[in-house]
């Protein structure tokens, strides 16, 4: 491959570290090209894009990324895939339900929202972390649960809202 080439894969996979945030990175090596296949047609069903590339090129586009780990540079030995993802935890997911059929792919590392998750044994912790939609979704119920229950309390004592503002008023 000529230097012009890798070059331009690095381009790429430094673009794509930062326009998703959230990449995997895994071992599959060995598995049958029917595997690996099947794997790929996971990853697009779930739009998770699957990239393999040589550790060294991966190793420059994290520079490149900006992103300065020593946690991620040490797993980059073997073969690695890149998984990349808007969510957070869909390749966590994907690898779990993977890992019933076999025994890979394996995560070497997860880099989530800024954070590095290193070792295979991150992956359950992974599957749990809530994507950034579903936190803002609790943030919004928490919030609109208090008001609910006002609400839900005076119409059950057969009060109303407008009553319990007319009777505030006539006190004032």
């Amino acid at each position: 491959m000529r230097k012009e080439e890798k070059q331009e894969i690095v381009q790429a996979l430094a673009e794509q570290i930062k326009s998703y945030g959230n990449f995997y990175i895994t071992d599959t090596a060995d598995l049958s090209v029917e595997k690996i296949n099947g794997i790929r047609r996971r990853c697009f069903e779930q739009d998770i894009i699957i990239q393999v590339a040589k550790n060294s090129l991966i190793q420059k586009a994290l520079v490149e990324a900006g992103i300065d780990s020593e946690e991620l540079r040490s797993v980059l030995k073997g073969a690695s895939t890149l998984l990349f993802s808007e969510s957070g935890n869909a390749p966590a997911k994907l690898i779990k339900q993977l890992r019933k059929e076999g025994d890979k792919p394996v995560l070497k590392a997860a880099y989530i929202q800024e954070t590095a998750f290193v070792g295979d044994n991150q992956l359950d912790a992974l599957v749990n972390l809530k994507s950034k939609d579903e936190l803002v979704a609790d943030i919004i119920a928490a919030l609109q649960s208090p008001a609910k229950n006002v609400i839900s309390a005076l119409q059950s004592g057969g009060n109303t809202v407008s009553g319990l503002l007319k009777a505030l008023e006539d006190r004032g």
